[in-house]
């Protein structure tokens, strides 16, 4: 049987500590899907497309990692793709709390097993959010991203 792996984000955009979850999850999955999870609501400051070819870049010789583009529920997407686990990072308490409550209702909703890995010290204030606040205001964000 082939253990499939989804971690899901918006990844607006993919960093080096998304990078780092993906490399560490690789050693316990046969595949490992990037899902990038498309909200209409939301106006992401890099484009569908950017956010693909930035997680295709990082990870150009690695033939265990697909990336995919998803609307709905990750759950849908993972039943979809025979998924039966869940990678998140946890950079914090807060993280802990937020992703903790999803990995409940993701267990009891869809039988998903969350795997957590926790950032190390040297990665724990990488963002996304700050990425995208370093961009839209000309700081130096090249050291965050793959």
């Amino acid at each position: 049987m082939t253990t499939i792996a989804v971690f899901a984000g918006s990844f607006d955009p993919f960093t080096i500590g998304h990078q780092d979850i993906v490399n560490r999850a690789l050693p316990f999955f046969d595949k490992v899907i990037i899902a990038i999870g498309v909200n209409e609501e939301k106006a992401p400051l890099f484009s569908l497309e950017e956010r693909v070819n930035m997680i295709n870049n990082a990870f150009l010789t690695n033939d265990k990692i697909v990336i995919e583009t998803y609307t709905g529920l990750t759950g849908t997407f993972c039943e979809k793709n025979e998924a039966h686990y869940l990678i998140r990072g946890i950079r914090n308490n807060a993280d802990f709390q937020y992703e903790n409550d999803l990995a409940q209702a993701n267990k009891e909703l869809f039988g998903l097993e969350t795997v957590f890995f926790i950032a190390p010290p040297t990665l724990s204030h990488v963002s996304s959010t700050l990425v995208r606040e370093l961009v839209k205001n000309k700081g130096n964000y090249r050291n965050y991203l793959p």
